[in-house]
């Protein structure tokens, strides 16, 4: 006589792996989230570098000077006379401290004030530093006060 025989899961195999799912949950949470805060920190550097390239670029392009306003109470900045990205302001303006970045704006120096002024050649009228921080992480933005070049260290 032929027995049959169903093979399966015991209710003790499941809740194994439900502990096991949730041991590496509880390990791989808090690295995901700080791995966010600091990629939201690096992104929100690289994007003011970009604008400040786009701030010199747009002076060049144009023949007449650009400025670029750093505003740390809203932890926001603008560029005079550039327009929206959108279409729907006059004014190019980007907050950090909203999605995606989800930062602020630490300190501003860029030769004693909060605004850099390119001229139509794209010679900027001071360097200095901006710091972004975002959680614990921060990176400073440093523009060259000769060439105007803007890096993250």
């Amino acid at each position: 006589m032929l027995t049959e025989r169903h093979t399966g899961f015991t209710l003790i195999d499941l809740i194994m792996a439900i502990a096991v799912i949730a041991i590496v949950a509880a390990i791989a949470t808090p690295r995901y989230a700080n791995a966010l805060t600091r990629y939201r920190a690096e992104a929100a550097a690289r994007r003011v570098v970009a604008d400040i390239g786009l701030t010199q670029q747009t002076a060049k392009t144009t023949s007449s000077s650009r400025t670029i306003i750093f505003d740390t109470t809203n932890h926001a900045y603008s560029i005079a006379d550039v327009r929206a990205l959108n279409g729907l302001s006059m004014t190019y303006a980007v907050t950090l401290r909203e999605p995606p970045y989800l930062a602020k704006i630490a300190s501003v120096d860029l030769g004693g004030d909060a605004q850099l002024t390119f001229d139509g050649f794209g010679v900027p009228d001071s360097g200095g530093s901006v710091v972004v921080q975002a959680g614990d992480y921060q990176y400073t933005v440093v523009v060259d006060p000769e060439t105007g070049a803007a890096e993250v260290q």
